[in-house]
């Protein structure tokens, strides 16, 4: 790993910490998701709000999951960008795209990923595979095994479902 791909993870992590630490200083009031892991982020008060955005689900991929999430949406435009652009572009690659869909569907190792994915050198597998750790979409659970967090499944399939949306693909 080099100096430059080292450096932008700690950044990546800084960024995130500081983002945490601003929630639970009381930046912003929280209130109850519904059931299940999740919860919300920021919700501003009624008189100043510029609505919200929702989404949730429950699914049964590799496990049972449940997620709700509801965000003020003044507030989601003023979340810090650098996280937030890394997991994009971590998913904008069709490589990195196919690796996460195939670990939607339960853990894998780098083999099973790399027949899954058609990728002819684990060089190229592995490159992906970092550039989705550092953007923390995917985890190494164990030696040369990954997996997709619980708690990141229903977000990463509303992602996904958004950006065909915002493509045209549903409509």
């Amino acid at each position: 790993m080099s100096d430059g791909d080292v450096n932008d993870e700690y950044e990546a992590r800084l960024a995130d910490l500081e983002r945490r630490v601003r929630i639970l200083e009381g930046e912003a009031t929280r209130r109850g998701a519904g059931d299940g892991p999740g919860g919300t982020g920021p919700v501003a008060d009624v008189a100043e709000s510029t609505g919200s955005v929702t989404y949730g689900g429950f699914v049964s991929l590799h496990g049972h999951v449940r997620w709700n999430i509801e965000y003020d949406a003044g507030a989601s435009l003023a979340l810090d960008p650098v996280p937030v652009a890394a997991v994009l572009d971590a998913l904008g690659n069709p490589a990195r795209l196919a690796i996460v869909r195939t670990l939607l569907r339960g853990p894998a190792t780098a083999t099973e990923l790399q027949e899954a994915t058609d990728l002819t050198s684990t060089g190229r597998l592995y490159h992906h595979l970092r550039a989705l750790s550092a953007a923390r979409v995917v985890e190494q659970g164990s030696r040369n095994r990954y997996r997709i967090a619980p708690e990141k499944v229903v977000p990463l399939l509303v992602l996904t479902v958004a950006a065909a949306d915002v493509g045209e693909q549903l409509r």
